[in-house]
């Protein structure tokens, strides 16, 4: 039996017999244990910090002796000094094994440390971005072995890090001898390998040791809005967000209106990829400002978006997604420069990485929230809804996956209401009603108070009340159904038939009063009969969209539905499932996965395995064309009534129970409860 001492890493569990003097670092390298390290052991980046255990490891069957490590040395010292390190902390490039050891390995010290992300359902990355940083020591020239600075820079990195490969452009190439130099051939590079690429690209180079970080941004580029979030690629923590409208909107406002634009424009496109490109490099610049940091740093984007976005960014034509067959120009992920993009305010070198699309109606950004809720590693039946725009709708589980979109426009986020805005202070979001007086109370963004709370005009004084968001219209249609004030068609009633003062009329129809601010000189906010009716359109999208999947999955339920997107974050279950804008389900199983397609576009920023992996999962999802269906149409006129002129609610009638009210001057409504008017 070999005498040399035994290492044993944890959390890993792996193990293996050094030579005494063998560092730390060298031996988690042997074992393939997931140790940092930026300056390949030099004792300048300390990433390779670990923790060894002393005493007796009755688990492992070893005694750790209090010398199983070389003492503390010089190195350890001076960067405690100037740095600090935490107690019982060693520098695994300098710790030398002397005997059978334990070494814990903390997750701030691990290449592919996982991140948290913190919402009902925790979401694990495993960090492994495609982009890092490395130090390197080169081998000056010599006269009488003629290579370049550039293949030895290689053979460095390949002695040093068993990186085989690099290639670079000419910028780097020109930067590279000037860099070398100024760094007495010490240098850091920061070297980009995607998942389906043989060699390492070297995106820039720092003379001596670069003690910064690079950073990466995962974009989800929407059809109302672009949301952004900067993350620091080396241990994945979002550091700045931002969401500006998207200025395409001018254009039309949902995605065939553009498609049309377009059609009736020659040069339209161009002005659209223009528009979007230049609010991509005011958005880079945004969240670099509000992280303090260079955007030149920014070194990867990972894009995320519908089909008609995908094209207009990368400035293709979007015509031949206007009509059947809806063909995309290519469906596949894409790997290439942002200055492609002419995305001028990150580094000048920087990489785009677009997630693949699943067909002609149905994105990136649908791929995306695949990535996120995997669907297709779901033991139960799961609907996840991508509310937005274009909703793109997938249900399956571990056995099958289906996938559609459907053109529910912007009425969910306040465009098409007549006192409709985006999401901003001020804007009611939330909304109930009391059945019984039929008066309301609200509240808005950017305060905790209900409208009938004590001090609530104190606290929206300085943005006032403005009107109201796609969260707020839902809840608001959906309570005045509740309320007896709308009936199961959609029809508003006037003050007479539903016993309110605030039904006022408006026409030939009538509106609901929210909110009366003309005497400060505000706004009048009410729900009209028009605004009804664009919901009625949206949901009814909504929920035709769900149902093909569901006739084709060959089911009448679902286990669960998760409601995604930015704006699904801020919806409702039962609020959502009184309109009818999802299948019926128990409410405890409608929950909100936030901006999935972000959480999307983030983990494959931070983990470059996740891009293999998702590529592949596309091709296994079956795509179910809405625009073809014939069935689509009649799912869609029994889905405009609140909340479905067929399908049973049996979960929702189970906690909330709908008034039989109509409003109709003709047949009568839902459950025939409501009184009809005589003719004549």
């Amino acid at each position: 039996m070999s005498s040399d001492p035994l290492v044993i890493f944890t959390p890993s569990g792996k193990r293996g017999r050094f030579s005494v003097g063998t560092p730390v670092l060298t031996a988690a390298r042997q074992l393939g244990v997931d140790l940092d390290s930026v300056c390949g052991g030099r004792g300048i980046c300390s990433k390779c910090q670990v923790s060894p255990g002393f005493g007796e490891f009755s688990k492992h069957g070893v005694t750790v002796a209090l010398d199983a490590l070389s003492d503390w040395n010089a190195v350890e010292e001076r960067y405690k000094s100037k740095r600090g390190l935490a107690e019982g902390r060693r520098l695994g490039c300098q710790a030398k094994v002397m005997g059978d050891v334990v070494i814990d390995v903390p997750p701030e010290s691990q290449v592919h440390r996982q991140v948290v992300r913190k919402r009902a359902e925790a979401r694990a990355i495993v960090m492994d971005p495609a982009t890092r940083l490395y130090y390197v020591e080169v081998t000056e020239p010599d006269m009488h072995e003629p290579s370049g600075d550039f293949e030895r820079l290689g053979k460095a990195l390949k002695e040093q890090w068993d990186i085989n490969g690099i290639t670079a452009d000419l910028e780097v190439m020109r930067k590279l001898q000037p860099t070398l130099r100024k760094g007495a051939w010490k240098v850091t590079v920061a070297l980009h390998k995607g998942h389906d690429e043989a060699q390492h690209r070297v995106l820039d180079i720092w003379p001596g040791f670069f003690d910064g970080r690079l950073y990466g941004m995962a974009i989800d580029l929407g059809s109302t809005t672009i949301a952004a979030h900067l993350c620091d690629l080396s241990d994945g923590t979002v550091l700045a967000s931002s969401g500006v409208m998207n200025p395409q909107i001018r254009f039309g406002e949902d995605l065939m209106s553009r498609v049309s634009y377009v059609m009736m424009n020659p040069g339209g496109d161009v002005e659209m990829t223009s528009a979007v490109r230049t609010a991509l490099n005011g958005v880079a610049q945004a969240v670099a400002t509000e992280a303090s940091i260079d955007p030149r740093l920014i070194v990867e984007t990972v894009f995320v978006c519908n089909p008609v976005m995908h094209h207009l960014l990368l400035g293709i034509d979007p015509v031949e997604l206007g009509q059947a067959p809806f063909a995309l120009a290519t469906s596949g992920s894409l790997s290439f420069a942002a200055s492609e993009l002419d995305l001028t305010a990150i580094h000048p070198r920087a990489r785009i990485y677009m997630l693949p699309c699943i067909a002609g109606h149905v994105g990136a950004d649908a791929a995306a929230v695949a990535l996120s809720e995997a669907p297709n590693k779901s033991k139960d039946l799961v609907l996840v809804v991508d509310v937005g725009t274009n909703a793109e709708i997938l249900l399956g589980n571990e056995t099958r996956v289906l996938a559609c979109s459907s053109p529910t426009g912007p009425a969910f986020e306040g465009a098409q209401i007549s006192s409709g805005q985006r999401a901003a202070p001020g804007a009611i979001e939330r909304v109930e009603i009391d059945p019984e007086t039929k008066e309301p109370r609200f509240k808005v963004i950017g305060s905790d108070l209900w409208s009938t709370d004590p001090g609530f005009a104190e606290a929206v004084a300085v943005t006032g009340v403005t009107g109201i968001c796609g969260s707020g219209i839902i809840e608001a249609v959906a309570e005045m159904r509740m309320a007896g004030l709308v009936d199961a068609k959609g029809l508003i009633g006037s003050a007479e038939q539903a016993g309110t003062p605030r039904l006022v009329p408006e026409g030939r129809t009538h509106a609901y009063v929210l909110h009366d601010g003309t005497a400060e000189g505000g706004p009048l906010i009410s729900v009209t009969q028009g605004d009804i009716r664009a919901i009625q359109l949206a949901k009814s999208a909504l929920y035709a969209g769900a149902r093909l999947l569901m006739d084709e999955m060959g089911v009448d339920k679902v286990d669960r539905v998760v409601l995604a997107g930015a704006f699904g974050a801020h919806i409702s279950p039962k609020h959502a499932m009184v309109l009818g804008m999802i299948p019926d389900a128990m409410l405890g199983k409608v929950t909100s996965a936030g901006n999935a397609a972000g959480t999307g576009a983030r983990i494959a920023l931070l983990n470059v395995a996740a891009r293999a992996e998702i590529e592949a999962t596309v091709g296994q999802i079956h795509k179910v064309e809405t625009a073809i269906e014939p069935r689509f149409q009649e799912h869609f006129v029994n889905a405009n009534a609140i909340p479905h002129a067929t399908d049973p609610f049996p979960e929702l009638a189970a906690i909330v129970s709908l008034p039989h009210v109509s409003f109709n001057t003709g047949s009568g409504g839902e459950g025939g409860g409501g009184r009809r008017r005589r003719r004549g």
